[in-house]
């Protein structure tokens, strides 16, 4: 329980609320890479989106937006995130799990050898706006 709560804050800075400057980015599953969606939906009711987000290495998650979510980490690696507050290295372990404010905008680029594969439940009641520096 400790390792995934502090996962869960390395995570939740990853992705924090960002600063304006993303109020035009699409939603995650929109944005594609390549002609590939990294993002699958699995689920849709007037309350949440849960979707599967695969990153093979070398593959870009390009700026997307999310409103708040759950997500869950069922393979992890090593991203690099590009977001306001600029770019960083972040380690995912398989396992991890974070709640996330919502996002206006973030990128991610899987920088490791394995695949990143997240379980993402978007709380669509919870949308982009002033709670993610807009």
């Amino acid at each position: 329980m400790a390792r995934v709560l502090v996962a869960a804050l390395g995570v939740a800075m990853l992705l924090a609320p960002l600063g304006a400057g993303g109020a035009d980015a699409p939603d995650a599953l929109s944005v594609e890479w390549h002609g590939k969606h990294p993002c699958t939906k699995l689920y849709e009711d007037a309350r949440i989106v849960i979707a599967r987000c695969t990153l093979a290495p070398g593959e870009v998650h390009v700026r997307h937006s999310h409103p708040g979510y759950f997500g869950y980490a069922l393979s992890g690696g090593t991203a690099r995130v590009e977001d306001a507050q600029g770019t960083r290295e972040e380690k995912i372990a398989t396992g991890d799990a974070f709640d996330s404010p919502a996002i206006a905008w973030h990128e991610v680029t899987n920088i490791g050898d394995t695949p990143l594969t997240f379980l993402i439940v978007e709380k669509k009641y919870q949308p982009v706006g002033r709670g993610a520096g807009q």
